[in-house]
């Protein structure tokens, strides 16, 4: 499993890929990140988005491709 992006190395500092979608689960299908966290994200601790890139990895989140 990959390990989650560091914002001071260059990477992106949310999930988001720009496809918003959620079901009757309130989970994202374009971060996997939940409509809680996707509201939170920008008050939310560098360990707490930690945290979350791990699980949305091992979920198989794919990162857009950084042009």
């Amino acid at each position: 499993m990959s390990e989650p992006p560091a914002s001071d190395a260059g990477e992106p500092d949310t999930p988001c890929v720009g496809v918003c979608s959620t079901g009757f689960d309130d989970v994202c299908r374009g971060c996997l990140r939940t409509a809680v966290e996707v509201g939170r994200w920008v008050e939310m601790s560098p360990e707490e988005k930690r945290t979350v890139w791990r699980r949305i990895l091992a979920a198989g989140y794919v990162p857009r491709r950084q042009e």
